[in-house]
């Protein structure tokens, strides 16, 4: 199967699974040199392998219909991240509630609660809120995958979320912790807790 098509079959699955409502959220897949990327406007849940957008690796737009606003902020953390050959963004509703809130830390933003957390997602560093499309933006989600090497998803400030994989069904599968653990975050608020050590986390590292 292409990027393409993998692109699509993702897309479909994180449509059915309400975490990219209406045309929010955007994939991307890196093969033969180039990103091939969403469209802007798209639904990830009708996308087309045919009519995905194509950009070199330094996030120009060279084929295809033009490209989610956020294509800038793929080509800057593939750069950050070159052995990533996926990029999933979405605005799922639990990470993004999650994305709201304050006071959480901003190098890891979520207690480690399930050792299936610790090793899909890693860490969770949370990067500063600049405006959907600004070029300012591709930066601070490049540098929040920067500040720590065994984070596999970013936390973007009232925005949601961006996992990086080894292919898109693993930037996928990241991406669908990351909400579970969001969603789990809410439903234990106010109840003691026991999350992994710190010990637990590295063991499964």
């Amino acid at each position: 199967m292409s990027a393409a098509e993998r692109i699509v079959e993702l897309g479909a699955r994180l449509d059915t699974l309400g975490m990219c409502p209406g045309t929010s959220g955007n994939i991307s897949a890196i093969e033969g040199g180039r990103i091939l990327v969403s469209p802007t406007g798209a639904r990830l849940g009708a996308l087309v392998a045919a009519e995905l957008s194509v950009l070199d690796l330094d996030g120009t737009h060279v084929d295809g219909p033009r490209p989610t606003k956020e294509a800038v902020l793929h080509a800057a953390v593939y750069r950050e991240r070159p052995a990533a050959r996926a990029i999933v963004h979405t605005h799922s509703p639990w990470a993004l509630a999650l994305s709201c809130l304050a006071g959480l830390d901003r190098d890891d933003a979520l207690p480690h609660y399930t050792p299936y957390y610790t090793m899909r997602v890693g860490t969770l560093p949370r990067v500063r809120y600049v405006a959907p499309g600004a070029p300012e933006l591709a930066a601070a989600c490049a540098e929040g995958f920067a500040r720590d090497p065994r984070a596999k998803a970013v936390l973007l400030d009232r925005h949601g979320l961006v996992a990086v994989g080894a292919s898109v069904e693993d930037a996928a599968a990241i991406a669908e912790e990351l909400e579970l653990a969001a969603r789990l975050h809410f439903t234990l608020a106010g109840h003691l807790v026991a999350p992994l050590t710190p010990a637990e986390q590295d063991a499964l590292r």
